[in-house]
């Protein structure tokens, strides 16, 4: 489910930098205006300007107490004999001679940093007007005294008119979630400019008024189905260029090491948000968008266990999921067998996403195709045995006996048959302490005995997931996969 609501109040009480750090942030850039203009600093100063995720409205409040800093370039007209190195050292200068900020000043390679005791930098970028090209735009390097170009006003026209193409300022607000995660994972570091220009090149003119980024959650869904595309297409790092100058690469600083894991976070976050996506119920869709965001997603909600059922409307519960699964569940996928009586219990949504993925489950094997259908399905019947003509139904996470067995069979695009040129694998992952502990808990991929379809037997209690795989025969490419199905053996 989509959430708006809990979307639209995790971004105003978690995400967002709150309006009182604003209007400090503010007062200070006043006053640094102020003595900039009135210091024994040479430089005339033409005008002044917000940059980054200051500028493009994405600064996001800082996670477990860190500092926010806002960029501020000052735009200069060139000084007759200054060296790149006199812009930003002199500027040091006079902010090392105030009484005032002297105790608060850094003196980088591009910009003087004034540093308060609270929680917050801002950055003072000299930029030099006209030097030798009428209008254009050069930061300073004091480390190697060169003036380099910039295009920071452009930039910012770029971001905005990427986020005109979305509906209710959602590129904007997914702009600032996606860097939420980064800084809450901290499992990849990506230099914001770079992260902003990734996404935003995400949503094209022709996007206008589309019904995949008319709201916060599409949008969030749309952008990082689109972006891990894009990075799984590159297994190696590529080039990012400035939109607005294409000589710059945004990625020049990114480590080999660090693509690949901004390529493994996309594409475990893509995964997670279909998930959440998809699932249905409110309170199942709750812990679905926590397993991404965290508890504070919906933090005025305790899911309890009355509650855990597709038709559940209550916002106040007493107990906790997490409470509930408290010794049954393990990271190696031991899990108590009570957990069985757990989900009978309480419903299938008591049942993580993240349970959907134990360690011992294999990576597909197979190159994936530029599109990836999500449109595959899982279809099964019971039978008392392998040829046995008798048989019925049964749906994902029904209860069924440890015997007998499960003929799996794919399906797409709503119920068609797998279509010629194509080949379906099956990845069969026990989980639970009886098949964990004698060694059964596979999590390989089969291939099918009879066509389209695999028979797996009923033998260990837990709960089990099978999922579908469809490969183009032509190139050998993963084109389709099914979301996992559930065996609930009693």
């Amino acid at each position: 489910m989509k959430l708006i609501k809990h979307f639209s109040e995790f971004l105003t009480d978690t995400v967002n930098l709150n309006q009182n750090r604003i209007d400090t942030l503010e007062a200070s850039v006043d006053a640094i205006k102020k003595f900039i203009r009135e210091a024994d600093w040479e430089p005339r100063v033409w005008k002044f300007v917000e940059q980054g995720s200051w500028a493009h409205n994405t600064i996001i409040r800082p996670v477990d107490s860190k500092e926010f800093d806002a960029d501020l370039l000052v735009i200069v007209d060139p000084v007759e004999g200054w060296t790149a190195a006199n812009y930003v050292s002199k500027l040091g200068d006079a902010f090392k001679a105030s009484g005032l900020y002297k105790d608060k000043v850094e003196v980088w390679d591009y910009c003087v940093t004034i540093v308060y005791a609270t929680d917050r930098r801002i950055d003072i970028a000299p930029c030099v007007r006209g030097r030798k090209v009428a209008e254009r735009l050069e930061v300073c390097n004091r480390a190697t005294n060169d003036f380099e170009r910039t295009e920071p006003v452009k930039y910012t026209e770029w971001f905005n008119a990427k986020n005109g193409y979305s509906g209710s300022n959602s590129f904007r607000k997914v702009a600032r979630l996606i860097k939420y995660l980064r800084d809450i994972r901290g499992d990849f570091a990506c230099p914001s400019v770079l992260l902003t220009t990734l996404i935003g090149e995400r949503i094209q003119w022709s996007d206008a008024g589309a019904s995949e980024f008319k709201d916060v959650p599409t949008t969030l869904r749309t952008i990082m189905r689109r972006l891990d595309t894009w990075l799984q297409a590159r297994p190696r790092r590529p080039q990012v260029p400035n939109p607005e100058l294409i000589s710059e690469d945004f990625a020049a600083s990114l480590t080999d090491q660090a693509y690949a894991d901004l390529r493994t976070a996309v594409s475990e976050l893509r995964a997670k948000i279909d998930t959440a996506f998809e699932t249905q119920g409110k309170f199942a869709s709750i812990l679905a968008w926590r397993e991404i965001f965290g508890d504070k997603f919906a933090k005025g909600i305790t899911v309890l266990s009355s509650s855990l059922t597709e038709s559940a409307d209550q916002d106040e519960v007493d107990e906790d999921p997490n409470v509930l699964l408290a010794g049954l569940i393990r990271s190696d996928a031991h899990h108590d067998s009570r957990i069985v009586d757990m989900v009978t219990r309480v419903g299938r949504w008591l049942w993580k996403p993240s349970l959907d993925r134990p360690s011992h489950m294999r990576q597909p094997i197979w190159p994936r195709a530029d599109i990836v259908s999500d449109r595959v399905q899982i279809a099964a019947t019971w039978r008392p045995n392998r040829n046995s003509p008798e048989g019925r139904r049964v749906e994902d996470f029904e209860q069924v006996p440890g015997r007998g067995g499960l003929w799996f069979d794919v399906l797409v695009n709503d119920g068609q048959r797998l279509p010629s040129g194509h080949s379906v694998r099956y990845r069969i992952t026990n989980t639970g302490a009886i098949a964990m502990a004698i060694g059964k808990g596979r999590g390989g991929f089969e291939t099918p005995q009879e066509g389209t379809r695999r028979w797996e037997p009923l033998e260990y209690r837990g709960v089990h997931l099978a999922e579908a795989f469809v490969i183009r025969d032509g190139d050998g490419r993963l084109v389709g996969q099914s979301r996992p199905f559930h065996v609930v053996i009693t």
